[in-house]
């Protein structure tokens, strides 16, 4: 599916979505933390803070801060690798799973109003 904007039109979408996230009760989420999140939900897991760090290219570090914030949020869950206990694995929760849905629906609107 290709959908063809404008950069006005596509601005326009993320401001008016973005601005109806901010006056809701949900969590105000950065950009990185938003990355990340999203990158937990649209891509196949195992996930781990150095697989995430490697796909978004930022370092780890970043990754971790993020993390630390949806973690405390209850968007995603940490959990120790059996295999590698140096390593954790990063899940996904219910409540980043409404998270998500609620911000897609509120793209959706902003996106039939740009039409």
């Amino acid at each position: 599916m290709t959908v063809k904007l404008s950069q006005n039109q596509a601005l326009t979408i993320w401001q008016e979505a973005i601005t109806e996230s901010v006056r809701g009760d949900a969590p105000d989420l950065s950009a990185r933390q938003m990355a990340v999140l999203t990158t937990v939900y649209l891509t196949q897991p195992p996930h781990t803070v150095r697989g995430l760090a490697d796909q978004l290219k930022v370092s780890k570090p970043a990754i971790t801060r993020a993390l630390d914030r949806l973690s405390e949020l209850g968007m995603i869950r940490r959990k120790p690798d059996e295999k590698d206990r140096r390593s954790v694995n990063v899940q996904r929760t219910v409540k980043g799973s409404v998270y998500l849905s609620e911000f897609a629906e509120l793209i959706i609107q902003a996106g039939a109003k740009a039409e």
